[in-house]
């Protein structure tokens, strides 16, 4: 598999590959995209058709006994060329923009984030994109969902409740699925990611509000890692127009990811001057921008998971506002951190942030054998976490990975400023509208998931055994 995608990822999918004698299962199937079955509603019944069927990376995901491992599931349908073929069909594209990329895209253009941010609405707006918005927006909603969610399972402990894990890393859920096996999957939170998040936002109310159909819509994300490519293509994160129709269309809720990097080959391929650009007023609908034009958002290069809850656990549960930066300890190395809170002398709250597959696997160890202390679990795939994403731009000549990263850190929160996500304004006006409270039927219809372990084929154990 390609060294672009997460370490955990790699190691899951190792196994996945077909060996010399068996046949992919899957290639027998012959899936159609939206695009492709609406073309064949013009095309004569009376033809058959002599296309060879492609594998997608929906079915590779699917199937942990076939070709995961190899390059040839990157296929046009999370591309580039994708990307500009549903632009210029005229189709009602709308792009929703991760800090960590707007980040990274700073960095190389010695730009601040909000700059970046504005020049990408100039440019994707030019190519014919309808909407350009932020998903530090959607991942304040998942942040709220997963405070919520692990309030309910701290007050009412009961058999693989705790440590909570978060679910936003598309590498580490696919190890788990694939790898550990359902007995850690009752750990990892039900939230969507910020990714997911926004797809559902925008596909179920966004596009009603904008007077748009949901079937129209192509959604683009912007995101620093190819493991999201792989989480668009879940079929747990698409839905039917006509749920009793078996026959119905699937939408996706993201329906494309472009990764940093290719966001950057589409400005050098169409050779665009980016520092040049004049930048455009944000879309405010579903982007964290304030009155004045301020970017806001909740501080941390990996989403502020374990922070966020933290704070919100120790004032809702036990009245105690922390005021100022948290004290996170590092432990084994820079990748493992943890943040505890007391109360009359005992450790009521511990969390960790545990980036790296090696941290990961240390962690997941504990939870096996029933010897983890930790209340709740911040887990990346990526060493340093969402920043150092295998799909953000690479180091410039002379300039060292660890050099980069500290740019990136110090670059991410540049022109943001640091809120509260149950302060965002533009959150509180989804749950009105649309939500109606943190975990109500509807958030956790839409805003939160299920995850399956995935057994391993007979023909791949076989063949490494």
């Amino acid at each position: 598999m390609s060294e672009k995608f997460s370490p955990a990822l790699r190691l899951a999918d190792l196994n996945d590959f077909i060996a010399p004698s068996q046949d992919c299962v899957v290639s027998l199937k012959a899936i159609k995209s939206k695009r492709d079955k609406a073309e064949e509603k013009t095309k004569s019944t009376s033809q058959p058709s002599q296309e060879s069927v492609k594998i997608s990376l929906k079915d590779c995901l699917a199937c942990s006994g076939c070709i995961t491992s190899a390059e040839t599931i990157m296929l046009e349908k999370q591309s580039l060329e994708e990307f500009m073929a549903h632009i210029n069909s005229g189709d009602t594209v709308i792009v929703s923009v991760s800090p960590q990329s707007r980040t990274s895209l700073a960095a190389y253009f010695d730009l601040s984030p909000s700059q970046v941010f504005r020049k990408l609405t100039n440019l994707f707006k030019s190519l014919g994109a309808k909407a350009v918005y932020d998903t530090s927006c959607s991942r304040d909603l998942s942040l709220i969902e997963l405070c919520n969610e692990f309030i309910s399972r701290y007050q009412h402990q009961h058999g693989q409740s705790l440590p909570m894990i978060s679910s936003a890393c598309p590498g580490w859920i696919c190890y788990a699925e694939k790898t550990l096996g359902s007995y850690i999957l009752p750990y990892i939170s039900s939230v969507k990611s910020p990714q997911q998040t926004i797809g559902a936002t925008i596909k179920h109310h966004i596009v009603q509000k904008m007077g748009f159909k949901r079937d129209n819509v192509y959604h683009v994300t912007v995101m620093p890692c190819y493991d999201k490519k792989l989480e668009a293509s879940r079929d747990d994160f698409s839905f039917s127009m006509d749920e009793e129709d078996a026959h119905a269309i699937s939408i996706p809720e993201v329906d494309s990811v472009l990764t940093t990097g290719e966001v950057l080959d589409l400005i050098q391929t169409k050779s665009i001057d980016f520092k040049a650009l004049k930048e455009a007023p944000l879309d405010n609908m579903l982007t964290n921008v304030d009155e004045e034009g301020h970017l806001y958002g909740v501080s941390g290069g990996s989403g502020g998971y374990a922070e966020t809850v933290f704070r919100h656990a120790a004032a809702k549960i036990f009245g105690i506002e922390i005021q100022g930066p948290l004290e996170f300890r590092t432990l084994r190395n820079s990748d493992f951190r943890e943040v505890t809170l007391e109360v009359d002398g005992k450790i009521v709250l511990k969390f960790a942030q545990c980036y790296g597959f090696r941290n990961l696997q240390n962690v997941v160890r504990k939870i096996k054998i029933g010897k983890c202390e930790y209340h709740f679990l911040e887990v990346m795939a990526c060493p340093s976490g969402c920043l150092n994403g295998g799909g953000q731009i690479k180091p410039k000549t002379g300039q060292s990975a660890k050099d980069l990263i500290q740019q990136l850190e110090n670059l991410h929160m540049q022109d943001v400023e640091v809120a509260d996500p149950f302060d965002n304004p533009v959150v509180k006006r989804l749950y009105n509208e649309w939500l109606g409270q943190p975990g109500s039927e509807k958030a956790i219809r839409y805003l939160h998931t299920e995850y399956h372990p995935l057994v391993k084929s007979t023909a791949s154990q076989l063949h490494n055994w």
